[in-house]
């Protein structure tokens, strides 16, 4: 594969490094790298893969863009804003770069499709904020031995390592088990600094740009940690088990798997939007009170009129001044602080709880927009 005069002028900086030089580039022309997410670290991660020329770029997000993606999403603008992240992420690379080709996959990855996704490409840069589709992309990794760079984020800290068939630890070799629940503290329950996901993301490309040429040293078998507040990196070294259930000796997964969540398959455990829309809307809601966990300053934004406001952080001692004899109805943005919230309330006894499924965002996609609110 040779480059075009336009290719030559365009990363002439690359050109000029002795352990990139032309080879190098032409690797990277002919490499093809699927980005799982286009949020907080799939953003920068696809920006600096189509700038350096990465031939053939997958998108792969099932998402919309919303207002509060724009603190930390720098693919999107204002004008984004309830569109496709997928096509969105891939208009913004062809215009960055058009001597490359952009796959755009607006489809939620799931065990059904992720083998078929995945086996189009090279290298794999795993940006979910999801466990489940992080193992199961792990996994999918292991099994058509594709490299696969991952990285996750949390408040001021993030964490990224690399695995590379027979040459690295997985994912499951670091975290052999799912955590329960899928109860993952994602960037709407826990917070985080806008600029983290961009240092991670960035440290993903690299390392996807140094697998391609084949220059320096992978984070294999080594955790990379960063520290934000306090500005620190730190190293942790892992390795391959022998009874890891994937890449083991003798794996237990020869095929991707979804972890069902036990505690969202209960039906009594949940009500849908529309039939907390019949409760309040329709004057049957006496009985009832609506519990909404989000922080503060979420419920200033924008709240269903029917609720009070009660964080998740602050429920217990909350709990104690409610009426036990109207049933609890808790909600939140997405349904995760809201499940936490009864699954807690149960824990000191009070029963008669449900949580709405898929929060705020589920409401807003089902109900009249006279009654939507903003979250």
């Amino acid at each position: 594969m040779t480059l075009s005069r336009d290719e030559l002028a365009r990363y002439s900086r690359h050109l000029s490094l002795s352990e990139f030089g032309t080879a190098g580039q032409e690797k990277v022309k002919a490499a093809k790298v699927l980005v799982i997410g286009a949020g907080g670290l799939g953003s920068p991660a696809l920006l600096y893969l189509a700038a350096a020329g990465v031939g053939t770029i997958g998108v792969v997000d099932f998402d919309k863009v919303d207002v509060s993606n724009l603190q930390r999403q720098v693919l999107f603008t204002a004008d984004d804003v309830g569109q496709s992240k997928a096509l969105i992420a891939a208009k913004r690379l062809n215009a960055l770069n058009p001597l490359i080709t952009i796959h755009a996959h607006d489809v939620e990855l799931n065990a059904s499709n992720v083998m078929n996704i995945l086996s189009a490409y090279d290298i794999v840069i795993d940006g979910c904020d999801r466990f489940v589709t992080r193992y199961l992309v792990n996994d999918a990794c292991v099994l058509l031995r594709k490299p696969l760079v991952s990285a996750a984020i949390h408040r001021f800290e993030g964490q990224a390592f690399t695995y590379v068939p027979d040459q690295a630890p997985c994912y499951r070799c670091l975290f052999p088990e799912q955590p329960s629940g899928d109860l993952i503290p994602n960037c709407a329950t826990a917070g985080v600094l806008g600029v983290l996901p961009g240092v991670m993301g960035v440290i993903q490309a690299t390392e996807a740009i140094k697998l391609i040429t084949q220059i320096g040293a992978p984070l294999i078998g080594r955790l990379l940690t960063y520290d934000a507040l306090d500005m620190r990196f730190a190293e942790f070294e892992f390795t391959r088990r022998r009874d890891c259930a994937v890449c083991g000796d003798h794996p237990s997964i020869t095929t991707p798997n979804e972890y069902v969540e036990a505690c969202a398959s209960a039906d009594e455990a949940s009500i849908t939007t529309t039939e907390l829309h019949v409760l309040l809307i329709q004057g049957s809601s006496q009985d009832v009170q609506l519990i909404d966990v989000r922080d503060p300053h979420e419920y200033a934004l924008g709240h269903l009129t029917q609720a009070i406001n009660i964080p998740l952080s602050k429920l217990d001692t909350a709990l104690n001044s409610l009426d036990r004899n109207k049933r609890m109805i808790f909600i939140c943005r997405s349904g995760m602080r809201s499940r936490q919230a009864r699954e807690r309330a149960t824990q000191l006894g009070i029963f008669n709880t449900v949580n709405v499924s898929g929060g705020l965002q589920e409401w807003n996609n089902t109900v009249e927009e006279s009654h939507r609110c903003v979250i």
